[in-house]
């Protein structure tokens, strides 16, 4: 059998604003002396992988999109495409990422994208880097699309919202990071609410049989209580990541898997 290109790949979910638990994975992973040697990432995911595959700590990243409020990532916009349109995470990454093209990035990255035109998932990984994990994060309904070369492409979530795809037969190890977990809901009522529990509905599907193919899957149940639009908890939800992650690395096997010490508890 060949040697694998990479020897740790992390995937991350769509999600929204529970993208935020990602990073509290990650600051785990990272206290236990895991770090990933390629990332790929749909919408929230890809919001998150671009900016630490640049350099920057989950600590930096959550202090840097936790700036603000709810209408400083989205601007109401006329609803021919989109009701809203996605104004503060383009500012953020223009004003916070070093590298402009994914050859420029500290860990290679994966991004995944839905092309409308084609019907079909689009894995991006060189080029420019800002129309891509854009397009990524861009909401059918909610989010206006984004054109790249004539083609319209929206949220990789609604085709793939875990993308393992672009790595998974490159890596020795894989971790997933699912932050987008389902459940009951009593009440739903508004379009932007529908519009939104419609898309986490679609998203949550072969979730159950992707996870069987990661060495180590963190999924944490808690975040059903979170609304996909609502950054305003990010706190909360980077610790639940977190202390998801925690839990999950001190599981024997895991420990032998990755060649661990048994991780601190918090």
């Amino acid at each position: 059998m060949p040697e694998k290109e990479y020897r740790i790949g992390l995937v991350l979910s769509g999600g929204g604003a529970r993208g935020f638990a990602h990073l509290g994975v990650i600051e785990a992973l990272n206290e236990a002396g895991i770090f990933p040697d390629v990332i790929s990432g749909t919408s929230a995911g890809a919001i998150i992988g671009v900016l630490y595959a640049d350099g920057l700590a989950p600590k930096e990243i959550l202090k840097i999109m936790n700036g603000g409020s709810r209408l400083d990532f989205m601007r109401p916009t006329l609803p021919r495409e989109g009701l809203l349109q996605i104004s503060g995470i383009l500012k953020i990454l223009k004003s916070s990422l070093r590298a402009k093209k994914f050859s420029e990035l500290k860990i290679p990255l994966f991004v995944a994208a839905t092309d409308l035109n084609n019907g079909k998932a689009v894995y991006f990984s060189d080029g420019d880097l800002f129309d891509p994990v854009i397009a990524s994060a861009s909401i059918p309904v909610l989010f206006q699309p984004v054109k790249i070369k004539d083609i319209s492409y929206v949220d990789g979530g609604v085709l793939d919202n875990l993308p393992l795809r672009p790595i998974e037969n490159k890596c020795r190890i894989l971790i997933g990071s699912f932050v987008n977990p389902v459940g009951y809901l009593e009440k739903i009522s508004g379009l932007i609410n529908i519009a939104e529990r419609t898309f986490m509905l679609s998203m949550s599907k072969e979730i159950f049989e992707k996870a069987k193919k990661f060495d180590l899957f963190i999924a944490p149940l808690e975040l059903r209580k979170y609304k996909i639009l609502d950054p305003e908890k990010a706190n909360e939800l980077f610790k639940i990541g977190y202390i998801a992650t925690k839990e999950k690395l001190k599981d024997i096997n895991v420990e032998k898997l990755i060649g661990l010490k048994p991780a601190k508890s918090i």
